[in-house]
C-alpha cells in the first residue's frame, strides 16, 4: 500500500522559459499561477477553465490536475511536484 506521504504536494520545481529554475511551495506556485491566467488568453488552451468564476479557482484546478501552462508560441511554465526532505 503507498505511504500517504507519496501524494503531498508542499514542493515543485518551476521551468519557465529563459528562465533558471525555481522552487516554489504550492501556495507560491498558485501566487504565480494567479497572477500569469488573467495575463494568457486560457479559453484558446483551456476551454474547461470557463466553468471556474475565479482566477484562484482556475489556478487550484491546474495545479491539481496538470503541470504545464502554455502561454504562447515558444513559451512555457512546467511544475512538477518535487520531495525536498527524506
Amino acid at each position: 500500500m503507498p505511504h500517504s506521504l507519496m501524494y503531498q504536494q508542499e514542493h515543485f520545481v518551476v521551468l519557465e522559459t529563459n528562465q533558471p529554475e525555481q522552487f516554489l511551495t504550492a501556495s507560491e506556485l498558485l501566487e504565480k499561477l494567479k497572477g500569469i491566467l488573467p495575463k494568457i488568453n486560457i479559453q484558446d488552451f483551456y476551454p474547461e477553465l470557463r466553468s471556474f468564476d475565479s482566477v484562484e479557482a482556475q489556478a487550484k484546478y491546474l495545479l491539481d490536475t496538470t503541470c504545464e501552462l502554455k502561454l504562447g508560441f515558444g513559451q512555457y511554465l512546467q511544475w512538477y511536484a518535487v520531495r525536498l526532505e527524506k
